[in-house]
C-alpha cells in the first residue's frame, strides 16, 4: 500500500473543500433556476467549477470528480490509495454541501428531493443514459488533460474545464441531467433522497468515459517523456 504523507492529506482536504463549494453552488442553483432552467444550472456548475479549480488546482490537481480521479489512477498519475482518498473526500465534500443547503435554505428538502439527483428523461433508457454520460465525461476529462495535465497547455486556470461542464449540461440537462460526475449524484442521493433507482447510470457512465479519455490522451497525445 502506498504511503500517504502530510502533503497528500492536504490534497485530500483541498478536494473536499473544492467539491463542497462546487456542489454548494451547482446543486443550490437547482433551487433558483426558475424559468431560466438548464442555462442557469449549466452556468452555475461551469463557473463554480472553473473558479474552484483555479483556487485549489495547484494543490490537489483540482479533480472534484471521481471520474477525473479514476482517469488519473488509470494512467498511473496517482496511487490507488490516494485516489480512493480523493474520491472519499469528494463525496464527503458533496454531502456537506447538501447538508448546508438543507440547514440554510427554507424548504430545501422539499424543493431539492425530486430534483437534486439527476435522472434520465422518461424517453431515455438506461443504456442510452449511460452512453451519453460516458461520452460527455470523456469530453470533460479530455479537457482536463488538454488544459491542466499536458505541460504544453495554455495557462487558463480551470476555465476550459468549467466550460466543458457548461456545454455538457446544456446538451444533456434535459436528457440525463448532465452530471458527468458520480459524486454529483451520490451526495444528494445520501442527503435528500428519495433514493434514485438510476444512480448506477451516474457511476458507470462517467467512470467509463473518464478512464477511456485519460488512457487515450495519455497514449496518443502526450509527449512520450510525460507518459507515466
Amino acid at each position: 500500500m502506498a504511503r500517504i504523507d502530510r502533503g497528500d492529506w492536504y490534497k485530500v482536504i483541498a478536494e473536499l473543500i473544492g467539491t463542497f463549494f462546487f456542489f454548494l453552488i451547482g446543486i443550490g442553483s437547482v433551487l433558483f433556476a426558475g424559468s431560466s432552467g438548464v442555462l442557469y444550472v449549466a452556468l452555475a456548475h461551469g463557473i463554480a467549477l472553473a473558479v474552484t479549480i483555479s483556487m485549489l488546482g495547484h494543490i490537489s490537481g483540482g479533480h472534484f470528480n471521481p471520474a477525473v480521479t479514476a482517469g488519473m489512477m488509470a494512467t498511473r498519475r496517482m496511487s490507488p490509495t490516494l485516489g480512493i482518498l480523493y474520491m472519499l473526500g469528494q463525496i464527503v465534500g458533496g454531502i456537506l454541501s447538501c447538508l448546508v443547503l438543507l440547514i440554510t435554505v427554507p424548504n430545501a428538502s422539499t424543493l431539492l428531493s425530486p430534483s437534486a439527483t439527476p435522472n434520465p428523461a422518461a424517453d431515455v433508457n438506461f443504456l442510452q443514459a449511460i452512453v451519453l454520460e460516458a461520452i460527455l465525461t470523456y469530453f470533460l476529462v479530455l479537457a482536463v488533460f488538454g488544459t491542466a495535465v499536458d505541460k504544453r497547455a495554455p495557462q487558463i486556470g480551470g476555465f476550459g474545464i468549467g466550460l466543458a461542464v457548461f456545454a455538457g449540461i446544456l446538451l444533456a440537462g434535459p436528457l440525463t441531467g448532465g452530471a458527468m460526475n458520480p459524486a454529483r449524484d451520490i451526495s444528494p442521493y445520501i442527503v435528500f433522497g428519495p433514493y434514485n433507482a438510476n444512480i448506477l447510470i451516474y457511476i458507470i457512465g462517467p467512470i467509463i468515459g473518464g478512464v477511456l479519455a485519460a488512457l487515450l490522451y495519455n497514449a496518443i497525445f502526450l509527449p512520450k517523456d510525460e507518459v507515466k
